[in-house]
């Protein structure tokens, strides 16, 4: 099939190489010149593990081509994919003006049957306004509009696309139901469903379904915090809870709260639904609250060791993006635990694998950077570990006691075993868990 995706951010990106991938034919279309310029010469403007080895796979067969040019773009596509930017506005609510103003641009240019595919995340009643843009310049016969929300987990977002748990689908067009069937059941072979519904279910099964997994993340947050409080060990109650058939393993780890271009966007999002439509949805006003503090949950552990003066402190970060295996930052717990600490009067000196061009970006010389974990601990008074990247789940603790003023780490991750770290001689505070105190002093 022939296949437009306008947009070339995280989801377009992904979304057009696994279409590729499958066989078909297909064009992105973004508006930024050096992008597509970049994208064309095989450069990737996002770190995505397995979606470079198809990017080039595809963009060498063909199958693969990117352009500046709307009008080409609608006149190659059977299925045309919107995947763009729905930023929140300063009430939460969605931002559909790139949406719509492409909607208004396509009407312009059809001449033939196509469908057009709300691939972005949308509050319910997107597709209608989408639909009566298109109807400004274009007759209703020559196009459907869709709602296929994704649901591509950063990291690991190619097997997710490839292999989907499911595929929603909102439409009322017997025709459009043919072609999206047509397109997604080489991805949903080994059984998995492609669940067809009306256009506003679909929008809303997207908004509910990263909505309760953040209030899963809220709640063990919650919990954490208590068994600190009481005693109790959280990794233990996670255990516990997670053995529940009716429960599941999934999302119940705690931590330094949620981030992401996802979560707390979508949260805000259908928090401002419900407000639009006269209705308290008071459990995300919680989730939404818990999560503001439990972000600088960690930062404030620091402060409190060092007795509220931080002045002149030197603090190591391991992890800046917002969960491993990306190079995301958005909405990231680490950067409000930095804007704390810098506040406190705190130096930083940051480590993560992938992410530390766009902290960059964002803090210039106002912290410190290094390629190399081990540097990131030179002469520190303490540790904050933020994101679970694998490389630091087995370092050598003699080295980094050998490196740091004093073994002090704070674990947002809860990496470590407690017995280790008693043994190793440091003094360790995680979530939720007992903290190990050592006799290590802090050296002026």
């Amino acid at each position: 099939m022939n296949i437009t995706v306008v947009g070339t951010g995280y989801v377009g990106l992904v979304s057009g190489t696994c279409f590729a991938e499958t066989g078909n034919d297909v064009l992105c279309v973004d508006i930024n010149e050096e992008k597509v310029q970049n994208l064309k010469n095989g450069k990737i403007p996002i770190y995505e593990p397995g979606l470079e080895v198809l990017f080039d796979r595809n963009v060498k067969q063909g199958r693969l081509d990117f352009t500046t040019d709307l009008k080409e773009g609608v006149r190659h596509g059977e299925i045309i994919f919107l995947a763009l930017p729905t930023p929140p506005g300063e009430d939460g609510s969605a931002d559909l003006s790139y949406i719509l103003k492409v909607a208004a641009e396509i009407s312009e240019l059809l001449v033939e049957y196509k469908v057009i595919v709300d691939k972005s995340t949308v509050p319910v009643g997107t597709a209608e306004k989408v639909h009566r843009t298109l109807g400004i310049n274009a007759d209703e016969s020559l196009y459907d509009v869709i709602a296929n929300p994704e649901f591509l987990r950063e990291g690991v977002a190619v097997e997710d696309f490839l292999k989907p748990d499911r595929v929603v689908i909102g439409t009322n067009s017997d025709k459009a139901r043919k072609l999206m069937k047509q397109l997604y059941e080489p991805f949903v072979r080994q059984g998995n469903p492609i669940i067809f519904m009306d256009h506003r279910s679909a929008e809303m099964t997207k908004y509910a379904a990263n909505s309760y997994l953040a209030t899963r993340i809220s709640f063990m947050n919650e919990i954490a915090n208590l068994c600190e409080k009481t005693g109790a060990n959280v990794d233990l109650v996670r255990k516990g809870l997670g053995s529940d058939s009716r429960i599941g393993k999934r999302f119940l780890f705690p931590g330094v709260g949620y981030g992401g271009s996802c979560f707390p966007k979508d949260v805000q999002a259908l928090a401002k639904t419900a407000a639009d439509h006269d209705y308290d949805f008071r459990i995300l006003k919680s989730v939404m609250g818990v999560n503001e503090l439990q972000r600088l949950s960690l930062a404030k552990k620091i402060q409190h060791y060092f007795n509220g003066d931080l002045k002149g402190r030197r603090i190591g970060i391991w992890g800046i993006s917002f969960k491993p295996n990306t190079d995301d930052i958005r909405e990231a717990p680490a950067l409000y635990i930095i804007d704390e600490l810098l506040q406190l009067g705190a130096t930083i000196t940051a480590y993560d694998p992938e992410a530390l061009e766009n902290l960059k970006k964002m803090y210039g010389d106002r912290i410190n950077y290094t390629n190399d974990q081990y540097e990131a601990l030179i002469e520190v008074d303490a540790l904050a570990i933020v994101t679970e990247w694998s490389v630091f789940r087995n370092p050598s603790f003699k080295v980094m006691k050998e490196l740091m003023t004093s073994p002090i780490i704070f674990d947002g991750r809860n990496l470590y075993d407690l017995d280790r770290m008693k043994d190793m001689g440091f003094y360790y505070s995680s979530i939720g868990r007992q903290t190990i105190v050592t006799k290590a002093l802090v050296k002026s």
